[in-house]
């Protein structure tokens, strides 16, 4: 039950071996930057260097920052205007050759991930997974079960957009201490909150290492848990759904 785990993001694509029935990586991981520019063929060709240099001959999942229905890609959040209707499928057997692929939604394979091998909380009741990153990615569940491709990072707010306002990337690019950069997410968590009210919020992405030092600082009502697999859900999500054919 091994599967090869790619996660495309903003600023790197990283990959590695999963074993799907524990949600261990068993591989190194191993991360590329991601090309400039980001056009569906740089960034597969990076894909495709992951896994030889990985020597890996078995199925590949692969997770896009993209509203992905029916195998086509129908946005681009942090990667080249040219992914807007790629037919994603179509553009990984072109550069990984004949075997089981899967592509979906970035935040949608962590959660995916979280609710197999992360926190129980994931498995009940209305919860909603939030990455931060390059951008916010986002995860609506219920019961353990996905509704796929909410892309909540876009949602306007104030004069820009959530992600604009409250990204990891965000916190970096203006120097903000976490109590300033908590403040923003909290107020973008307020609103999903008022929009959605969800029973949970889970934080992952690559700052949730650092929760300690931020997630105490929020005032939503719900409660607001780490995220287990922290900054490898994406890969380990990713190595799920070519195993189960999960694919929006």
């Amino acid at each position: 039950m091994l599967a090869f785990g790619v996660d495309i993001g903003g600023s790197g694509v990283k990959g590695a071996v999963v074993d799907v029935t524990t949600g261990q990586q068993v591989t190194e991981r191993k991360k590329i930057a991601t090309p400039r520019p980001s056009t569906p063929d740089a960034v597969a060709e990076v894909v495709r260097k992951l896994v030889e240099d990985a020597g890996w001959d078995g199925p590949v999942g692969i997770t896009v920052p993209s509203v992905v229905r029916n195998q086509i890609a129908l946005s681009a959040a942090n990667i080249d205007p040219a992914w807007i209707g790629t037919e994603v499928q179509e553009l990984f057997r072109r550069h990984l050759g004949s075997r089981d692929i899967a592509v979906l939604n970035d935040a949608d394979a962590a959660g995916l991930a979280e609710v197999r091998y992360g926190d129980p909380t994931a498995r009940t009741g209305a919860a909603m997974m939030l990455t931060f990153g390059t951008g916010i990615g986002s995860a609506l569940l219920i019961d353990g079960e996905l509704y796929p491709n909410t892309e909540l990072g876009h949602l306007p707010f104030k004069t820009t957009t959530a992600e604009r306002y409250a990204s990891s990337k965000v916190k970096e690019a203006e120097q903000l201490s976490y109590s300033q950069w908590a403040a923003r997410v909290d107020e973008v968590m307020h609103a999903y909150s008022d929009l959605f009210n969800p029973q949970t919020f889970i934080v992952g992405g690559g700052i949730s290492r650092d929760a300690d030092a931020w997630v105490p600082l929020l005032t939503v009502e719900q409660d607001v848990v780490p995220a287990q697999l922290r900054n490898e859900a994406g890969i380990v999500g990713a190595a799920l759904a070519v195993i189960e054919n999960t694919m929006p």
